[in-house]
């Protein structure tokens, strides 16, 4: 596994640059904490090849090379972000530490993730802080959904989300997916550092939109006024942000100090990966992975219907102790009974009857699996989800997949109605129709009015 060789490196180079070459002597001159160049053994002759020369590293600090005793002793190892001081810090600490429940609450929905987090920012170089992120945004809840239409355990907004390639469709959403937003988490936030220079502007970035961050910093230049994040003018809900982080990073930190005690999470991946080619039933992935279905849901959080396209999600996520198993049950099974739904373009607008009927279905339930009102019309070029019907094993194409829009609009009805002819009235007699004079004199001539 990836920790394992880390490790494995870590300890190799710290024996080689503990090691000075024999006889070597340290220049005593030398500034404590500068390379010290030594050379040994002897003067060499024509065409042979250089003395090797070492250079010794000394220095207070002596990396450990003792493997994590679990996932919160290698989140603290990462952290590397100044702290953040002052009252707002205090109060939010105070509100996490007595209120043990939500913590446990919040810790063991995370177990699920966040040694892909973290391993992910150690790979990057970015501090582990970060993995404490989704704590702040949705209490790693990746069904989360802000009245502001943000999702996901990263709380990515729609067109945000695009920006970073993850894809929104009716099938689909992968601002929930948990490789892909936090692979475009990660790359958002060092986009955002790379900007600003400072983790904690970064923060205020994310949260507050970089445009935003961009204008306080310059209207505080124009003010000679100090730019950093305290120094700022913003909404009370960025004011507190980097403060929530920074609590819960000191709570971590030191949960004794704050009478806390944190779930142990075993410094160990919780999932793993494995390649699909067919589509397949949620519920007959998760009966093939002996996984309950709310767990199956909570690790493929992006799928929005009964059904996954492997075309657009290759890959599933299983408690790693249970990916064995459905590769085995999985290679057992017939591949046309994986799926029962499959995607269907409509190639003109038709009534939402129609087509139920056309597949064999109710029409109430077909409204209901594709969230269509009733009475609608659906435009030529959407793509509805419908019953499979024995129309084979393949999977369904990836542009029909990763494009796939609904569109309807209301069914209009004609009714044919008839009215029975009577007696045609005589018309009334010249005398009755006779107009009175008009009340201004004869000759008068009209002209616009201004406007």
């Amino acid at each position: 596994m990836k920790w394992y060789q880390g490790l494995a490196l870590s300890a190799s180079v710290a024996i080689v640059a503990g090691c000075a070459a024999p006889g070597s002597t340290p220049d005593s001159s030398a500034e404590p904490g500068s390379p010290v160049a030594t050379t040994s053994g002897p003067v060499r002759g024509a065409g042979e090849m250089p003395a090797v020369t070492v250079s010794e590293l000394q220095g207070s600090r002596v990396q450990s090379v003792e493997a994590p005793a679990d996932l919160w002793d290698r989140v603290r190892r990462g952290f590397a972000m100044p702290d953040l001081e002052g009252e707002l810090v205090q109060r939010h600490e105070q509100w996490y530490s007595t209120r043990p429940d939500y913590i446990e609450r919040m810790v063991d929905r995370s177990r699920l993730y966040i040694f892909h987090i973290v391993e992910e920012l150690e790979l990057r170089g970015m501090p582990t802080e970060l993995a404490l992120l989704p704590y702040i945004e949705s209490a790693f809840n990746p069904q989360a959904v802000s009245s502001a239409k943000a999702a996901g355990m990263w709380q990515f907004m729609p067109a945000t989300g695009r920006d970073f390639q993850l894809r929104q469709t009716i099938f689909r959403d992968d601002r929930r997916n948990v490789l892909d937003s936090t692979r475009a988490a990660l790359d958002y936030l060092q986009k955002l550092h790379d900007m600003f220079g400072d983790w904690h502007l970064a923060l205020a970035a994310y949260n507050w939109g970089q445009g935003n961050v961009r204008r306080a910093i310059e209207r505080n230049q124009a003010a000679g006024l100090g730019t950093g994040y305290n120094d700022l003018n913003m909404p009370a809900e960025t004011r507190n942000y980097v403060p929530k982080l920074q609590a819960v990073k000191n709570i971590i930190a030191s949960p004794q100090q704050f009478g806390s005690v944190l779930p142990l999470i075993e410094n160990h991946p919780f999932f793993d990966t494995v390649d699909i080619t067919n589509d397949i039933d949620v519920e007959t992935a998760a009966r093939l992975a002996d996984v309950r279905l709310e767990d199956f849901r909570a690790l493929n959080p992006s799928q929005r219907k009964p059904v996954i396209f492997a075309t657009g999600t290759p890959q599933i996520l299983l408690p790693w102790n249970n990916a064995d198993i459905f590769k085995k049950n999985l290679a057992a099974a017939a591949p046309g009974s994986l799926a029962s739904w499959t995607a269907w373009v409509a190639p003109s607008n038709l009534p939402s009857r129609e087509v139920a009927s056309r597949f064999g279905m109710n029409e109430d339930d077909f409204r209901e699996m594709n969230n269509i009102p009733r009475g609608m019309v659906i435009k030529s070029g959407s793509t509805v989800l419908v019953r499979r019907n024995g129309q084979g094993a393949g999977a369904v194409a990836e542009h029909v997949v990763n494009n796939a829009r609904l569109a309807y609009t209301p069914e209009i009805v004609l009714r044919r109605t008839s009215a029975r002819a009577g007696a045609i009235p005589s018309p009334p007699s010249p005398r009755a129709t006779t107009c009175p004079p008009p009340p201004w004199p004869a000759g008068t001539r009209w002209a616009r009015a201004p406007a």
